[in-house]
């Protein structure tokens, strides 16, 4: 391998690493800056040596995955993240490839506020608010609705008589600085802990499974894209704005327009000076070419559009003292080490704790116990450790070395040659089996409701379960402990237990992605068990017949192979099928013989007596590649009722489309 191809690796396994911490935790580890310093590298390389990138780095898809305990849906068209920069530079080139893409001589720009709060997606039929989506992983979110109803600012029935038949609108939930304030206030006096910040407080709101609780908090919300629309033409972002505005939804009143660039960096320049006069918390603006028909012309990357940009400001900064430093151990062993800090006021919130990153960046910036240390924190992201203020030095700062051995079970850590963490050696580390059993319970892989931190530090500290399969061989006894343990009780118990011989019955792509394989995630593993059928295949599979699978490349494959090289691993599986757990696809039998096996589908409309994510499960069983939007590279478009614009654009693309009628007789009994 060379260093190039051992660059590349460390910087996608990074990136997926980071993803997760983001959109599967909720618990960010760097600052959008050091994310996007990792994404721009991998892309320049990936530019540079077309022949390393792969299907499945982090540079061609949108983003992670959902996590949840409300039901999930596709976005009608996906919620693409927007490129960010950080410099004048990059906002000049991004005009010029405006500019050439089009070929053209000049654009008309929006630049507007880019607001730190929580992606929603509202959809009005008829006027009336059916579904409100979270943005989730960019393709599929949750439906919040129940509680976006109770933000005041949001209507439930747009102010119109004649609205259009779908409007899809999309922006962002927040809170005022000075509600978030308030909120934080009251708490104090109830002797309350206190609330981070406001994004993560809107955030956690927004997932409350009572409403009443929610209705409680200071919620807004502003507008400013759209999804699916059908029933209105717009043609800018400007009327669009004002459609809006006209409907009864909010929208930030300062934006700017601009026909030249140097336009666009004087307004962003402006827009940085009056941050103070908005009451709720920005992280830079936003830059989109106005036209619609622009926009459609530019189209989109894997990951954004073509017709946006986002420029940040620079990231707040504060300077405190680097008292000790905590690890943290991760399900697949990392060691992360955390800098604990006296407490600095940093972008409205109290800040105690900051990541290190890994031992060889604390050895790089020289960074000492008892340090000043600057620290960094943009938005809604932990704050990183910068730098040591190393004039500052009395002579009295400890070296921070790195650790032989595992804080949470005394066991010896090693460091491999293709990354810089540092992991235990220990399968059987407590943190490890706890971070293992979360992610094999989660909504993603098995999906056992209930199986929450607490339930899981539980069933570990009990050593009621050191591997997944103890979850489903849980005697009289230990049932009987929980049922006795302060806080639990038999409701809660008996869901948990409903849950878990439920989840024997999920399809086995979910249980090889909640095995935890490094580089594996929900959508490698459908691949992996749509090819081989079994579970038990793919683990006696070698590494050149699990490379010829569709998008499994050479470190997913090598990834796979040792894993179930390791005898203790097959164990588990083998335990788990004896404990009922699904290892077999039951749909493979005559599954190439399926009119959908190996073609590329989309939804649309509503299937009446099943849900869009059943019918997306079945096609998936029956071998398809399910996709929310269509493209040239659909091959069919399957309508149900009230289907909208993909009919036309399917059409247009001279896709195949079919009916309800067809799509039941094609799938065959259920």
């Amino acid at each position: 391998m060379t260093d190039i191809e051992s660059r590349i690796g460390q910087l996608r396994n990074q990136l997926e690493y980071h993803n997760y911490r983001y959109y599967i935790e909720a618990e960010p580890i760097i600052t959008d800056a050091e994310y996007d310093r990792l994404y721009a590298e991998l892309v320049e390389l990936e530019s540079e040596y077309p022949d390393l990138l792969v299907s499945h780095s982090p540079t061609q898809k949108v983003g992670g995955q959902v996590r949840s305990e409300f039901e999930t849906y596709s976005h009608s068209i996906p919620m693409l993240s927007l490129d960010n920069t950080y410099s004048e530079e990059d906002l000049r080139a991004f005009h010029q490839r405006v500019l050439k893409n089009l070929d053209v001589t000049d654009v008309v720009y929006s630049v507007e506020p880019k607001i730190d709060g929580v992606g929603i997606s509202i959809r009005y039929e008829d006027g009336v608010m059916t579904r409100a989506l979270t943005r989730g992983n960019g393709e599929r979110g949750d439906d919040v609705m129940a509680n976006i109803r109770t933000v005041r600012s949001i209507p439930s029935r747009l102010l119109t008589d004649a609205p259009p038949a779908v409007l899809e609108a999309r922006g962002e939930v927040y809170m005022n600085r000075q509600d978030f304030a308030e909120l934080n206030e009251r708490r104090r006096k109830n002797g309350e802990d206190l609330y981070a910040n406001a994004r993560n407080t809107t955030a956690g709101s927004l997932k409350l499974l009572d409403s009443g609780e929610v209705a409680k908090r200071p919620l807004d919300a502003v507008f400013y894209t759209s999804g699916e629309i059908i029933g209105i033409d717009l043609t800018t972002q400007d009327q669009l704005l004002t459609t809006f505005r006209e409907f009864g939804l909010k929208v930030q009143r300062l934006k700017y327009n601009c026909s030249t660039i140097d336009d666009v960096i004087a307004s962003i320049a402006d827009l940085d000076l009056r941050r103070s006069e908005i009451p709720y918390d920005l992280d830079g603006a936003v830059v989109k070419v106005n036209s619609f028909a622009f926009q459609g012309a530019l189209g989109f990357t894997a990951k954004s559009p073509r017709w946006a940009i986002a420029y940040k400001y620079q990231a707040e900064r504060a300077v405190t003292t680097l008292r000790a430093m905590t690890v943290q151990v991760g399900r697949t062993g990392v060691l992360t080490p955390v800098a604990e800090l006296d407490p600095v006021s940093l972008s409205g919130t109290t800040v105690s704790r900051a990541t290190l990153h890994n031992y060889e960046e604390i050895a790089r910036k020289d960074i000492r116990v008892g340090d000043q240390v600057e620290i960094e924190k943009a938005g809604e992201i932990i704050p990183a450790v910068l730098r040591p203020l190393k004039d500052q030095r009395t002579g009295k700062e400890v070296v921070i070395e790195s650790p032989a051995t595992c804080p949470s079970c005394g066991q010896p850590v090693y460091a491999t040659a293709n990354e810089v963490a540092i992991r235990c050696t220990n399968s059987t580390c407590r943190q490890q089996v706890i971070g293992r059993l979360l992610h094999f319970g989660s909504r993603g892989a098995m999906d056992i409701e209930t199986l929450g931190e607490s339930m899981a530090n539980i069933l570990v500290g009990e050593g009621f379960v050191t591997v997944p399969a103890d979850i489903y061989e849980l005697t009289g006894d230990q049932v009987t402990r929980l049922r006795a343990m302060e806080g639990l009780g038999d409701i809660s118990v008996n869901k948990l237990l409903q849950k878990i011989e439920e989840s024997k019955r999920n399809p086995p792509w979910r249980l090889l992605f909640g095995l935890g394989i490094r580089h594996i995630g929900a959508k490698a593993a459908r691949s992996l068990v749509i090819h081989f059928g079994d579970i038990e295949e793919i683990a006696s599979a070698s590494i050149e017949e699990l490379t010829n699978v569709p998008e499994i490349g050479s470190i997913m494959a090598e990834s796979v192979y040792e894993y179930f090289r390791d005898p203790r691993n097959i164990e588990k599986l083998l335990r788990l099928k004896e404990c009922g757990v699904q290892t077999r696809d039951t749909a493979v039998t005559g599954r190439s013989d399926s009119p959908f096996y190996g073609k590329k589908c989309v939804l649309t409309g509503t299937l009446s007596g099943i849900t869009r994510d059943q019918a997306t499960e079945i096609l998936l069983q029956l071998g398809a590649d399910v996709g929310s939007s269509v493209s040239k590279k659909t091959d069919l478009l399957i309508a149900g009722e009230n289907p909208g614009s993909k009919v036309e654009k399917a059409r247009k693309m001279g896709v195949k489309i079919i009916d309800e009628e067809e799509f039941r007789h094609d799938i065959g009994p259920a």
